[in-house]
């Protein structure tokens, strides 16, 4: 496993070469490109209530929009249609999450029966992975590993400081 990446916790997710998730412009750079990434909405941005929208799971929505930040394209790929779709589309909007599509490559693509409905994405966050899903900073930090590193700033004098002293 890279040394960029934090510990995962004790499962099969360890065996994962996630280096071959990282987008380079080129083997001799180190200098990271914007992705498109696939995120689902039931189980994933929020807690599985379908049809109705569950509670927030913790970090998603600062998550996107930290990668929304970072230039990477989101695209929200979930089974939802018609109503719920917008109102997914809402729930997240609402928060400051931007989608490049919804349900599509790109904006402008046109569904029919001829066609599959299959996303082409770089990444898909989704709470069916293979292995399970990760936590919203574990994801982070895999796709934006060079802020994997976190300046804990110091405590001010007092009860806090003396308890917590090294």
């Amino acid at each position: 496993m890279s040394k960029f990446f934090p510990p995962l916790s004790e499962n099969s997710r360890k065996k994962i070469n996630f280096e071959k998730y990282r987008c380079y412009k080129s083997k001799f750079s180190k200098e990271l490109f914007s992705m498109i990434i696939a995120v689902d909405f039931d189980g994933t941005i929020v807690e599985n209530k379908y049809p109705k929208i569950g509670r927030e799971i913790i970090f998603a929505i600062d998550t996107l929009k930290a990668l929304n930040k970072k230039g990477h394209q989101l695209i929200l790929w979930t089974v939802r249609s018609g109503k719920q779709l917008e109102e997914a589309v809402t729930f997240c909007e609402e928060r400051g999450v931007e989608f490049y599509a919804v349900n599509k490559s790109y904006p402008e693509e046109v569904h029919d029966e001829t066609m599959s409905r299959k996303i082409n994405a770089d990444l898909f966050i989704d709470d069916r992975n293979f292995g399970g899903m990760l936590s919203w900073g574990e994801i982070y930090h895999m796709i934006c590993p060079e802020e994997s590193r976190i300046d804990v700033p110091k405590l001010k004098s007092g009860l806090l400081q003396r308890v917590f002293r090294k």
